[in-house]
């Protein structure tokens, strides 16, 4: 990672390369609401404009085009990658055809297709999302279920018969009987409207965790999120409006087939979603329209060539255009843009002060192991700490020093044993539940949102403490006094608006500390936060994890290979050998013990003194 100096200008400004790109960004989002506006007035002007065939395409176009967004949300900002979105939108295409055909077409029987529509769409997505987003699922199954769901769904309609049309569909069926150019406006007036909301969102605070579940998902369990409930409300919603583009459809074009529901269709939005520019939101509907009626034109002229053609433009743009197409269309609106407003930094007080050091110990394990089949990783493990402790955890390399954290933060780590954190049996708790009970991880190497700014991040953690805004930014960024202390003594305050992958080795560190302790923690687990520092970032983090302890009282568990670093301020030293706790006390105790220094060594007799020391703590 290049480092990032910063650097202000004689405005008082950022400067640093991270501002810099920041900018480079909100010069797109001006770019893009200029697009937005133009479209808006395309619409307005549409039917005086076109003719009654490009009308009809269009009004297709349109209801496709709100499909291709919900894809792009799900894909291009959550990062889930789906095939199933064609799948809902069948489900409203065939609520309206099922009840207009075998009910009849009344006011009431609108109203029940429109039920149907988001009752049955957010049932199927809530049953889709949780067989796909369960505990441990991976990314590849949860796109190979949304595979399934076109193919399994359009085999139902096949095979059922009249009621369903079968392979022919449905046709002929009564619905609103309105002129074109009111469908027009219609369903140019729907998208502009599921654009608009979508804009909002992911611009909003609420809608960054999207981007951060897409960067990092496992940071985000460790910051209290809830990632499958998260993607599967969205899986939902997003369901819904698919259903609604479906429904316009149905009503519309009075016909609905199979094909509407089907695996092909599904990868089209992915095509016109990669064209336009995934995690645009205007390059999806870019992408549909241009396809769409480039196809209604094309195919008729050259049928062959034209899939051909199509596939071609999309090999090359992914090439040559990975970001798509709109990145490039808004480089001459760039201009247009002012600059960003960084966060205002305030202090935020920490919740229930002193209830949070009651007099249990803030971390006890009982009888802990950890096994891979015939290999113990580790054995018996019997721990305490209390708050206001700094509990440095050495060891040689494969000690088990890591795996003994993840026992800790994670209920499905362990073989065996109990873990309490602040009172709370964490059972076999995912690390999103352990948070809850006042826990709080750094890893080895940063473990942060790359693609988001520093004030981006930091406010993402401290989602659980602070609900974000589903249709804003707030002005300004609470953080609790710890973590400030992190911030300005890293001079990362500065940088609020710099991308973190853009960071020094350094600031990616203090960046992930500072989020970690946003979550107002009562125990922090550590695993060597110095690692790669320079000797002077080094006393900085030291000396902010002494005050974590000595002056805010939280329960600090710190794996530290350098000696040196942890006898400035640990109060107790655990030394962990082969999967068992071999002995533990203050610093000169631990160094100066001969079976501390064959275990280092290395030596043969170390591994006796080892075993005959823990056979002395379990008599």
């Amino acid at each position: 990672m290049a480092k990032v100096n910063a650097s202000l200008d004689h405005a008082g400004r950022d400067s640093s390369p991270g501002s810099k790109r920041l900018g480079t960004q909100q010069k797109s989002l001006r770019g893009l609401a200029m697009i937005g506006v133009l479209g808006i007035l395309l619409i307005a002007a549409g039917p005086f404009l076109f003719g009654s065939y490009l009308l009809n395409v269009l009004i297709q176009a349109f209801f496709f085009s709100i499909v291709a967004v919900t894809v792009d949300i799900l894909w291009g900002y959550t990062g889930y990658l789906t095939f199933g979105q064609s799948a809902f939108f069948g489900l409203g295409a065939y609520a309206a055809g099922l009840v207009f055909t075998h009910g009849g077409f009344s006011t009431a029987y609108v109203l029940l297709a429109l039920a149907a529509t988001l009752a049955v769409t957010a049932g199927v997505a809530a049953l889709l999302g949780w067989l796909s987003f369960y505990r441990g699922a991976s990314p590849f199954f949860a796109t190979v279920m949304s595979l399934v769901l076109p193919i399994v769904l359009s085999q139902l309609l096949l095979s059922g018969g009249e009621w369903t049309g079968s392979s022919s569909g449905l046709t002929g069926y009564q619905t609103f009987d309105l002129s074109l150019e009111a469908w027009y406006w219609i369903a140019g007036a729907a998208l502009a409207v599921v654009v608009g909301l979508a804009w909002v969102f992911v611009r909003s605070d609420g809608g960054r965790v999207l981007a951060a579940i897409r960067d990092n998902e496992s940071r985000c369990l460790y910051l209290g999120i809830n990632t499958s409930l998260v993607k599967i409300g969205l899986l939902v919603a997003t369901a819904a409006v698919a259903g609604l583009a479906g429904f316009g459809y149905g009503s519309f074009s009075g016909v609905v087939a199979p094909e509407l529901t089907g695996f092909v269709l599904g990868t089209q939005l992915i095509i016109w979603v990669a064209l336009g520019g995934r995690g645009t939101l205007w390059g999806p509907v870019i992408g549909a329209l241009l396809i769409n009626v480039g196809t209604s034109y094309l195919s008729g002229i050259m049928p062959f060539a034209w899939q051909l053609i199509l596939g071609a433009a999309f090999v090359a743009v992914i090439v040559l255009l990975p970001q798509g197409l709109v990145p490039l269309l808004v480089k001459p609106l760039r201009h247009l843009a002012g600059e960003t407003r960084e966060p205002e930094l305030i202090e935020r007080p920490v919740r229930d002060g002193d209830a949070l050091h009651a007099a249990a110990p803030a971390l006890r394990m009982s009888g802990v192991a950890r096994h891979f089949g015939s290999l113990k990783v580790l054995q018996g493990i019997d721990l305490d700490a209390q708050a206001g402790e700094l509990v440095g955890l050495i060891g040689p390399n494969g000690a088990g020093k890591t795996t003994l954290m993840r026992c800790m933060s994670d209920g499905a780590e362990r073989s065996a044993g109990t873990v309490m954190l602040c009172g709370n049996d964490i059972r076999q708790l995912p690390p999103d539940r352990c948070v809850r009970f006042g826990l709080g991880r750094k890893f080895q190497n940063a473990n942060i949102f790359e693609t988001l700014t520093v004030a981006q991040c930091l406010r993402i953690a401290g989602t659980l403490i602070e609900r974000p805004s589903l249709v804003r930014r707030s002005a300004t960024l609470a953080l609790p006094p710890y973590a400030l202390e992190v911030i300005r003594a890293t001079n990362l305050e500065r940088k609020l608006g710099a991308v973190a992958k853009d960071l020094s080795h350094g600031e990616q560190q203090a960046l992930e500390l500072a989020m970690v302790l946003a979550l107002e923690p009562r125990i922090v687990l550590l695993d060597e936060p110095t690692a790669g520092l320079t000797k002077t970032e080094r006393t900085q983090i030291g000396n902010v994890l002494a005050t974590l302890a000595h002056r805010y009282k939280l329960c600090c568990l710190l794996v530290e290979h350098d000696l040196d670093f942890v006898a400035g301020i640990a109060t107790r030293i655990v030394v962990l050998h082969q999967g068992r706790i071999v002995m533990q006390g203050n610093f000169d105790e631990v160094v100066n013990s001969e079976l501390v220094r064959t275990i280092y060594a290395g030596t043969a007799q170390g591994d006796a003194a080892a075993g005959a020391a823990t056979q002395r703590e379990a008599s």
